[in-house]
């Protein structure tokens, strides 16, 4: 299998570089390693369209090479889907491990999950993987001190046993390990966030510019089973499938049954006078 690895934190990442020890172990696993050349986090699916991309050859001193670009999470699973490397041609994308969680709505954010969105519209499955601090933070900021080990080895084994998951096509994987030794695994819906933000004023300047903080805190709604965030506040891996497909089935239906369609009536009407 043709593996495809890459993150949003840079390719000199530790999570990256865990992961990758951990994928090259894998018997007939051909993986290959593209990823930004520094952190490119919460970009979400930003790509690079008015400029070209700087590539540039990593050796990973085991042997073993890695290319890094100066585009984003997304332009790196575009830059192996044309063609960067040689007679490879990925079957699945795994991102990450990313340092910190990306829970409930903080995936719409994140470009770890984004990388892994990209192989979806791709037609590629993909895996997200994330990992929380030792401090266990739940919010969206990443915190200090990482094992990585549990998260690697479980990602390799998810990968070893991708073709009997049962992942439907259009499908990825978002999974969050828990800071602590994991006491289980789960599979979750996305969790909703309760962002704190504010408008905070730091500083200004004789020219007119002022300075501004918007970002705080984010929790989480606690009495919400069955989410990805109880469950790794809860001690476990949450493992949340995602499709790309946004839209809304319910309404759709409610939208067809009004007459939109009256609304251009007087434009028409107009045109004709």
């Amino acid at each position: 299998m043709h593996v495809l690895l890459t993150n949003d934190d840079g390719i000199e990442a530790e999570g990256l570089q865990a992961l990758r020890k951990a994928l090259l172990e894998l018997p007939g696993i051909e993986l290959a390693v593209i990823a930004p050349d520094g952190n490119r986090s919460a970009m979400a699916r930003s790509i690079t369209t008015r400029r070209p991309l700087w590539v540039q050859e990593i050796d990973f001193g085991d042997r073993t090479v890695g290319y890094a670009t100066d585009g984003t999470p997304v332009d790196c699973v575009r830059l192996a889907n044309l063609g960067l490397i040689e007679a490879f041609e990925a079957a699945l994308v795994v991102s990450g491990i990313n340092h910190g969680s990306n829970l409930g709505d903080d995936i719409t954010y994140s470009g770890t999950v984004a990388a892994a969105l990209e192989a979806i519209v791709l037609g590629l499955p993909g895996i997200a993987v994330s990992q929380q601090s030792i401090a266990q933070e739940l919010d969206f900021r990443a915190g200090s001190g990482f094992d990585f080990n549990v998260a690697a080895s479980f990602t390799a084994r998810l990968v070893a046993e991708l073709e009997s998951v049962p992942l439907p096509d259009g499908t990825l994987l978002n999974v969050n390990v828990p800071g602590c030794d994991p006491e289980g695994v789960e599979v979750t819906r996305l969790g909703k966030r309760v962002y704190s933000d504010q408008l905070a004023l730091l500083e200004g300047d004789r020219g007119g510019r002022r300075q501004y903080r918007i970002y705080g805190d984010a929790s989480y709604d606690r009495d919400e089973t069955g989410t990805d965030l109880a469950a790794v506040a809860g001690g476990k891996i949450a493992v949340t499938p995602i499709h790309f497909d946004l839209t809304d089935k319910q309404g759709l239906t409610a939208l067809q049954r009004y007459d939109l369609a009256r609304l251009i009536a007087p434009a028409a009407s107009e045109v004709e006078l």
